[in-house]
């Protein structure tokens, strides 16, 4: 297609979104609103269009202008954005390519080379590095059994050449409406050490624990990669993907993971299907905390390395952890039974873990184990960060000892997760820019629904669209929200899953489909006493459920 022709093509999807209505037009950040558009520049002006052949740096898109009309507008913008792209014959190549790292003096646990993922998109000066989770181990026990079990964790010898990013690493206008043309990064998680550690193998240390230098060591090849250009750096984390394309676990992996879970037909369900109930304990936050303890160190080592101008951010999604006391108190044998608070104080000794120093500084020596805790380490970070919390976290209540599976839940098991859900929702008083719906589940932005859950009417993509557009005239997140584009979002509602846009659960045992009303009768909920606890009437209690309020 002739670069006459793409110009004229811009040009006229751009005359159509601004209608005659008087909607918004599209702009790029920082220009001031359009002037009526002049007559269309006579064709052969578009070779000589200043910019032309240039890389123009991406926006995100502004989808008031077309309400009513966003399947047929966001076919066009996709049509558009492959006709437009360098080698424009090609199709867009969607998936996340595998790059081991040229430094292999930065390993994973076993030695072999850590690496990245990445999706380049030329002309876009935003970056997104998103850290994978899935859990940690704390001693040569539980490393050995994770590695005989969970080795992909572990090691890169077996990583697929290629990844399809989804949530907010789609490359889908109408799955990642704001982050779609971003230059992507997906960093395994192969250091079991919650992105913290600085430890390489030797003769006296089996594993590698090199979490935090992987992240440095992958920010440093990058530079050369065209992060030297960005604009802005979002480091996200969220939990480990359940399946993706490429990604096809051995047997032995499945199995040693299923021994974790009640049943292997149990797991078979918890891996290849969402949101089914008790399948928390899989998965974890490691990415999440991942960057509340790194992206601190990021942004200094741009400035160190002579980028001071890139605005690094955070995008903590499921890390936001309480070090509350377990509803049954058990031993610390592994990641799963052992109290957070015991887990990661014993896991900073054994990987030599790294905390943010600001917040080193709060706590005594040997009690920097605190930091890796959200509501401690946030007052002291400087970057901005964007916090997604589920207030009902399934992985906070498995290490709370809370099962949701088996036996309905006792009063005393119902009591304690309300007041979970109001403990977290505390905590999140002062974070200025927070998203945290009052459901059962366990990390999101990953995911394909993403979209979909909303909280106060707003979607995930939304706010974090509206706290990007709360940087535009100043890089201080101080800046108050514009008007009718909040960013700051808790939900009120006292029960797991009393948000009506929550994502689908489903029975464990039969794969269909559950009401928020049975969902809480599956766990035990006593209709009687709980309204009588809330002082109404029963009727009115079970037409809450209903209805999701």
């Amino acid at each position: 297609m002739g670069g006459e022709v793409r110009v004229l093509l811009l040009l006229g999807l751009l005359h159509w979104v601004g209608g005659s209505e008087g909607r918004k037009t599209w702009r790029r950040r920082g220009q001031q609103p359009p002037q009526p558009p002049p007559p269309p520049p006579p064709p052969q002006r578009a070779e000589v269009a200043p910019g032309a052949g240039q890389p123009v740096e991406s926006f995100p898109l502004d989808f008031t202008a077309v309400e009513g009309n966003m399947d047929s507008f966001m076919a066009q913008v996709k049509s558009l954005a492959q006709s437009l792209y360098p080698c424009s014959a090609q199709q867009l190549n969607e998936d996340l390519r595998l790059h081991l790292l040229l430094n292999t003096s930065v390993t994973c646990n076993d030695g072999s080379p850590a690496g990245y993922y990445l999706k380049e998109s030329k002309g876009s000066r935003r970056w997104l590095l998103f850290l994978e989770g899935g859990w940690y181990c704390f001693n040569r026990e539980n490393c050995d059994s994770r590695y005989s079990t969970m080795r992909r964790l572990m090691s890169s010898r077996d990583w697929p050449h290629t990844r399809t990013g989804t949530g907010i690493l789609s490359s889908q206008p109408e799955e990642n409406p704001h982050w779609w043309n971003a230059n992507m990064v997906f960093i395994p998680y192969c250091s079991s050490d919650v992105w913290s550690g600085a430890s390489p193998k030797s003769e006296k240390n089996e594993y590698a624990f090199m979490g935090s230098l992987i992240i440095q060591e992958v920010v440093r090849e990058l530079l050369g990669k065209g992060l030297s250009g960005a604009k802005v750096l979002l480091l996200a984390g969220s939990s480990l993907r359940r399946r993706e394309r490429g990604d096809q676990p051995h047997s032995e992996h499945l199995r040693g993971l299923a021994s974790e879970c009640l049943s292997w037909k149990l797991f078979r369900e918890c891996f290849w299907t969402p949101r089914v109930l008790g399948c928390s304990h899989l998965y974890s936050s490691a990415g999440g905390t991942g960057v509340l303890l790194n992206v601190d160190r990021v942004a200094e080592l741009l400035e160190e390395l002579g980028y001071p101008s890139i605005q690094v951010r955070g995008l903590a999604d499921s890390g936001w952890f309480l070090d509350n006391k377990q509803y049954r108190r058990s031993d610390c044998i592994d990641t799963i039974n052992c109290a957070p608070t015991e887990a990661i104080r014993r896991g900073i000794r054994y990987w030599n873990g790294m905390v943010p120093e600001r917040c080193q500084r709060q706590f005594k020596e040997g009690e920097e184990w605190n930091c890796f805790f959200g509501y401690k380490v946030y007052p002291t970070l400087r970057c901005p960060v964007f916090v997604v919390q589920w207030l009902f976290d399934e992985a906070q209540l498995t290490v709370d000892n809370v099962h949701l599976t088996g036996q309905p839940v006792q009063e005393g098991q119902w009591l304690y997760i309300q007041n979970l859900g109001r403990e977290l929702r505390g905590t999140l008083k002062d974070v200025q820019a927070s998203f945290a719906p009052a459901c059962l589940s366990h990390e999101i932005i990953v995911r394909s629904y993403w979209t979909d859950v909303q909280v106060k009417g707003t979607s995930l993509p939304r706010a974090l669209h509206c706290w990007d557009r709360s940087f535009h005239d100043s890089h201080k997140a101080s800046k108050a929200p514009v008007k009718g584009c909040p960013f700051h979002l808790v939900d009120s509602c006292p029960w797991p899953h009393c948000n009506p846009s929550c994502p689908t659960l489903r029975d464990q045992f039969t794969g269909q489909e559950m009401s928020v009303a049975q969902f809480l009768m599956h766990m035990g909920f006593d209709v009687q006493t709980v309204a009588q606890q809330q002082g109404m009437e029963p009727s009115k209690l079970l037409g809450m459920l209903s209805s999701g309020n």
